[in-house]
Parts: structure tokens; C-alpha cells; sequence
């Protein structure tokens, strides 16, 4: 089997990706498997300054990966070039940050002494999609590789080659071999690689379909699972916002990576006295974003990944306006472009509120007061986070307990932070991500007792 990477915006071939064998996949991972014991003996010190080169290798080329990136997947070349070295932080961070995080943790009880101490575990296997290619690898290589482990990736198919220059990052950075390897794999092969004894864990960012069904084999192998799955996040605009400043968020919180992301606001919920007034600005901004072929900088809108995305988010579009949405901008699509679009008077029970949009498609929806908009913010089953935007901050404090999500923004988007905790709730997933809490999910978190 071959695997064919196309730009989804002129359609020409990026590159073929050869698929892997069953046997050449389990010799990959006996690869891997011996590895880890030379590797989890290796100094934290000496990982922290492999992991620190790898950021620099990330800087060196950016333009290179930034490239593949818009090529494979389409969005803007000025977003890929921020994508890529938002990875370089996060390499930055685990490097100077592992030392602490890893320490034993001395505590008090009837012992002589008693301690915790962290050992890396094995084999992390690494499930990631086409929507943020380097990014969503980075931050589970950066906090996983630092522990000791060894990071195994499936890639999504349209993204291969994002995910051999990845592979080439760490072979650049003096990582030895097998240490990340990359599978040209089919999802056929999933289960054949969990069962495998030296994975101990499995990391998935995806679709909650997807999700529940690696959560479940990995279940029946008794080995843990991290989900981050999908959103549908709620934007607040509050009477008291200053609504200038909450519009350029509100755009970037849609539209960024042409609305392909699990966090973007979805549902902007907007109190019904300024809903008019939010309306009026947010679609002048959004028709001022420039569509057009995403290797020029000035590029605010590519396309999307795919044309079938295109045609499911053109479908959820219509669907909307069929029970009762009014269409206030855009709407059409051609091939894997779609317009930025905005639906008005979304209510529950419509596509855009119900499901995740997956592109540029912004829900207004009306609420009475700041206490039906959180009603209607929870009305979701999924959990990733919530903004408001209030120049009343004390009051959107109060709020922090309503909301059910893994995070709570106040006047400011949705965003991952490697500094901070990253993950959802409900139908989202489980588990975190990023700061210190992303490199506990995959170490042994031993109790050392002495009498």
C-alpha cells in the first residue's frame, strides 16, 4: 500500500509514502523496545540538552518544515512558521524544566524515608492528526522523549511528510536512533502495535470515534490511554466587553488554521443587547481576511486539509439554515476551500451548535444574560474550554465553577501554553497534556519506603 500526500489547494502530489508490512512494523518496534533500555539509562542532564538542540534544529529550519506543513494540509505558510516554532518553546521548556519535575519528591511519614521517584516506563505510542502536524507531535515528544521513553508515531496519512521530518529533528538533534520513529502505517495496524509488550502507553489526538475506539482496545491490554478529542467551544461576549478588543479575539479564535482546531470557538454566545452591534463588527472583520494560496504571507484563509472536510462542514451549513439559522455571511464552498462563514439566531438542536464545526464557521447564538449563556455554553457534550470577555473580570472569576470544561479563558481565546495543563472533559477526553502534569502521565511514579 502507498499513501499519497496532496496539496489540497492545487491538488498536485507532495509525496508517496510507502506503507509498512505487519513485519516490518513489529521489527520497528523490537527496535524501539531494545533501545529503551540504553536510553532510560542515559542522564536526565544529557536528554535535557538533546531535547534544548532539538528546538534549535527546529529554528535552523523552520522555513523547510513550515513549508510541508502549508503543502500537506494547507493552512497559511505565516501560521505553519508560528507552528513551528511554537515547538521549539516547547522544547525549550521541557529542557529547562525536567530536572525539577522529575525530582524525587521527599514526604513525611512513619518511615526513615519515604519518596517518590519517577522512571520513564517504555514505549509511548503516539496517534496524532493533520490539523497542527508539528505541534501536536511536539508537545507529547518533548515532555515524553525528556522522561526516558521512546516516542513511536502514526501519523495522519496526509501529513507522512511532516511526520519524516520530524523523525529527521531528532536524528539532527544527536538523538540515537529509534529513539522517535515514525510508522507508515494504516489504522489497521493499531491494535497489532498496542499489543505490542514494550508499549506501555498510547497518546491519541482526534476524533472522539477514533478515540473510543483505541481507548477501548488499549483497555482490553491493560495500558493507559491520554484522549484529546474534540470541541466546541463557547465564545461570551458580555454587555460590559470592550468590544473591539473582543472582536480581533473572537476572529483569531475562529478562524486561526482556517477553523480547524479542537479548540477554536465554535458557539459564540453573545447577550442579546450587544448581539446587533457584535454581529455588525465581527462580520466586517471577518470579510476583511484575505483568501487565497497559502504560501503567500498575506494569506489569512487557505483551504481545508481535505475536500471531504470541506463538503462535511458545507453540509452541517445547510443543514443549520434548513432548521431555522440565518445565513449573515459567506456560505459556499468550492472543492476544499470553504468560505468563512457566519450563521445568526443558532439555536440547540441545529448542526452548528449540536456538533463540532470543523472550519471557518462561526455560530451566533442569542442569550438573555451572563447566566443563560453559561446555560447554553454547557449544552455540549464536549469539554475542551470556554471563553468570556467582560471588563468585569471579578465577576467572570465567580463563573469559574459553572463551567464543566478544562479550561476557562477570560477575554482571551482558547489556547495551548506548554507552561500550562492542556486537556478536556466529557466527550473531549482525558488526561493532560503540557507543564508538568504532561510529563507525569507517562512516567512510573515509584513509592520508595525505609524502615
Amino acid at each position: 500500500m502507498e499513501f499519497k500526500s496532496i496539496n489540497p489547494y492545487n491538488n498536485k502530489e507532495v509525496g508517496i509514502y510507502k506503507a509498512l508490512t505487519k513485519e516490518e512494523t513489529t521489527t520497528k518496534l523490537n527496535n524501539a523496545q531494545t533501545a529503551f533500555k540504553t536510553w532510560s539509562k542515559v542522564s536526565l542532564e544529557e536528554r535535557t540538552k538533546l531535547i534544548k538542540k532539538a528546538g534549535e534544529v527546529l529554528r535552523k529550519n523552520v522555513d523547510k518544515y513550515a513549508m510541508m506543513i502549508t503543502l500537506e494540509m494547507g493552512k497559511p505558510i505565516s501560521e505553519s512558521k508560528a507552528e513551528v516554532n511554537k515547538c521549539a518553546l516547547v522544547c525549550d521548556y521541557y529542557a529547562d524544566n525536567a530536572i525539577t519535575f522529575l525530582a524525587d519528591e521527599h514526604i513525611a511519614t512513619d518511615a526513615q524515608q519515604s519518596f517518590v521517584r519517577h522512571h520513564p516506563i517504555g514505549i509511548v505510542f503516539a496517534i496524532m492528526p493533520w490539523n497542527f502536524p508539528f505541534w501536536q507531535v511536539f508537545r507529547f515528544a518533548a515532555p515524553t522523549l525528556t522522561a526516558g521513553n521512546i516516542g513511536v508515531l502514526k501519523h495522519a496519512p496526509n501529513v507522512f511528510g511532516c511526520a519524516k521530518l520530524i523523525e529527521e529533528v531528532f536524528l539532527e538533534a544527536g538523538y540515537p536512533v529509534d529513539i522517535f520513529q515514525s510508522l507508515v502505517v494504516h489504522h489497521d495496524l493499531t491494535e497489532h502495535i498496542i499489543s505490542h509488550d514494550g508499549v506501555k502507553a498510547i497518546t491519541l489526538t482526534g476524533s472522539e470515534k477514533a478515540g473510543s475506539a483505541v481507548a477501548e482496545i488499549a483497555g482490553r491490554h491493560i495500558k493507559k490511554s491520554v484522549l484529546e478529542l474534540g470541541g466546541s467551544n463557547a465564545f461570551i461576549v458580555l454587555e460590559d466587553a470592550n468590544l473591539d478588543e473582543t472582536i480581533k479575539t473572537a476572529v483569531n479564535a475562529r478562524m486561526l488554521n482556517d477553523g480547524q482546531s479542537c479548540i477554536a470557538a465554535k458557539r459564540f454566545i453573545i447577550v442579546e443587547a450587544i448581539y446587533d452591534q457584535f454581529v455588525t463588527k465581527f462580520m466586517e472583520a471577518i470579510g476583511n481576511l484575505k483568501s487565497g494560496d497559502p504560501l503567500e504571507e498575506s494569506t489569512k484563509i487557505g483551504t481545508l486539509a481535505r475536500k471531504d472536510l470541506a463538503d462535511q462542514l458545507q453540509k452541517q451549513v445547510k443543514e443549520s439554515i434548513k432548521k431555522g439559522a440565518e445565513l449573515l455571511f459567506g456560505g459556499n464552498q468550492q472543492g476544499c476551500y470553504h468560505e468563512p462563514t457566519i450563521l445568526g439566531n443558532v439555536k440547540p438542536g441545529m448542526p452548528a451548535f449540536d456538533e463540532e464545526t470543523f472550519g471557518p464557521l462561526a455560530a451566533i447564538i442569542k442569550a438573555k444574560n451572563i447566566d443563560h449563556a453559561f446555560e447554553l455554553s454547557e449544552l455540549s457534550r464536549l469539554g475542551l474550554g470556554v471563553t468570556i470577555c467582560t471588563t468585569n473580570t471579578e465577576l467572570a472569576l465567580t463563573y469559574t465553577d459553572k463551567v464543566s470544561d478544562g479550561a476557562y479563558f477570560i477575554n482571551e481565546l482558547v489556547k495551548s501554553d506548554p507552561r500550562l495543563p492542556f486537556g478536556g472533559t466529557k466527550k473531549s477526553g482525558y488526561g493532560r497534556e503540557l507543564a508538568k502534569d504532561g510529563m507525569m502521565e507517562f512516567v512510573n511514579r515509584k513509592t520508595v519506603y525505609l524502615k
